[in-house]
């Protein structure tokens, strides 16, 4: 049997999957690999660290050779993002893990039994010839219940949970839309003025944002434009409950 590779993104939901599938395979036949983007917010160094404890397991980081972080991308390539997403991807993220990725290896995927996140899988496992597991959908584990999981074992959700983001990626994520971006600039100035300036630098051509149908640069954002939805309650399905015992068994 090949390896079994889970692709942990300091995000809750991802965890919970790692956790499973040592629980359900023991932690000497699991990898768990963190790409690092150099750009994350600090506090992931605790959660990930805490994490490993929870795992029974250390992480591998995996990051690039070539580039610093998302800005260095960014300068470097004048580009920034367009439909198809964000230039700092491939180089910081993809590159990376498939120098690590073997063909025999199965591929842990975080995504939950929500209907977007379903979906989402559903294109990838579509358009995909890896092997690859959703332990979080297999088990009709919905974001609230990692939320809930995580809740029980006394980790601290990452910072950029609790300062309201969606989601734990990047600070300065051009996938995020003008009420993410009016986030940035409240709780990240630097990162917003960073950004900003990277646009003064390649022109309107790096616009990624949008305000009806038109695109605008962070200079055009204003304050009140957008919103962003806070995280869901923290509740707990039976599936979670379930979840729980196998990782307890």
């Amino acid at each position: 049997m090949g390896r079994i590779v889970c692709r942990f993104s300091c995000g809750v939901p991802s965890a919970v999957a790692a956790k499973l599938m040592v629980a359900e395979y023991g932690a000497d036949a699991v990898e768990i690999v963190y790409s690092d983007t150099r750009s994350e917010h600090a506090d992931n160094e605790r959660f990930l660290s805490e994490c490993e404890d929870w795992f029974g397991k250390k992480v591998t980081r995996l990051a690039s050779d070539h580039y610093r972080d998302i800005w260095d991308v960014f300068r470097r390539e004048r580009f920034i993002a367009n439909h198809a997403g964000a230039k700092c991807r491939a180089p910081l993220k993809v590159v990376p893990f498939f120098d690590f990725y073997l063909p025999s290896d199965t591929l842990i995927f975080g995504y939950t039994a929500d209907k977007r996140d379903a979906a989402r899988a559903d294109r990838l496992q579509a358009n995909s010839v890896e092997k690859m597991r959703f332990p979080l959908i297999e088990r009709g584990l919905m974001r609230s219940d990692c939320m809930a999981i995580m809740e029980r074992t006394g980790i601290a959700l990452p910072e950029m949970y609790r300062l309201g983001f969606k989601n734990n990626n990047c600070r300065g994520c051009p996938k995020g839309g003008m009420g993410y971006w009016n986030k940035i600039r409240e709780h990240f100035p630097e990162d917003f003025e960073r950004m900003a300036s990277i646009q003064r630098e390649l022109g309107p051509g790096s616009a990624f944002l949008k305000r009806r149908g038109e695109r605008i640069t962070l200079d055009q954002l204003q304050p009140g434009d957008g919103v962003h939805d806070e995280e869901p309650d923290i509740e707990c399905s039976i599936h979670c409950y379930m979840a729980e015992q196998d990782i307890a068994a």
